[in-house]
């Protein structure tokens, strides 16, 4: 899988699992992260569905790099996590990660990725995919183990886990997409860059 002559993509996501999925896919990228307040605008969504909060904050961030760089395609991409009626954000502290755990083992909950697409300051796509996850019964002694080992990394995770990691072995059961569950709705990105011509079909 190459780029097309003259196209380029951005992707405006610091993600360290984002890069390496696309990276890993074989698509040509740079980055450059998104300056959106993701608080303010979350407090202008109250109410909205967790999957469509994913799509707004992708959405926010593809136009948000857009609007600097007319020429390129611009990734934006986001998560959320519904758990409980309401939504899980990620972590300040390594105890409130913790109580986060604690509260979901045991118990399902689901993620969704979104994304989208932008040029010239201009929303041309964008998608989102959910996943449902189930967390086993873990003790208290593995959790201990779990947030001593993987440390504050923790913190840039909504849900305190890297399936990709040690996380994996919170879960008894994952419904749905791997790539999903990292962070990128990767299938779908993917026939939207062959759509438009940034990856050669």
């Amino acid at each position: 899988m190459s780029a097309a002559p003259g196209e380029r993509l951005v992707l405006a996501s610091g993600s360290a699992a984002r890069r390496d999925m696309l990276a890993g896919a074989g698509v040509p990228f740079t980055v450059r992260p998104a300056d959106v307040d993701e608080t303010a605008l979350k407090a202008t969504l109250t109410g909205i569905d967790p999957a469509d909060l994913a799509l707004e904050l992708a959405r926010a961030k593809a136009l948000a790099v857009s609007r600097h760089d007319s020429e390129a395609w611009v990734l934006g991409a986001d998560q959320t996590l519904a758990f409980n009626g309401g939504l899980l954000s990620k972590a300040p502290t390594l105890e409130a990660a913790r109580a986060g755990l604690v509260a979901m083992r045991g118990r399902r909950h689901q993620l969704h990725s979104g994304a989208a697409l932008a040029r010239d300051g201009r929303l041309v796509w964008s998608g989102v995919d959910t996943v449902t996850l189930t967390m086993r019964e873990v003790s208290d002694a593995f959790l201990d183990t779990y947030l001593a080992t993987e440390g504050t990394a923790l913190l840039a995770c909504v849900g305190a886990y890297r399936l990709e990691g040690m996380g994996a072995q919170l879960f008894e059961a994952v419904e749905g997409d791997y790539f999903t569950v990292l962070g990128l709705p990767l299938w779908p990105v993917l026939a939207e860059l062959r759509r438009i011509g940034v990856l050669t079909t």
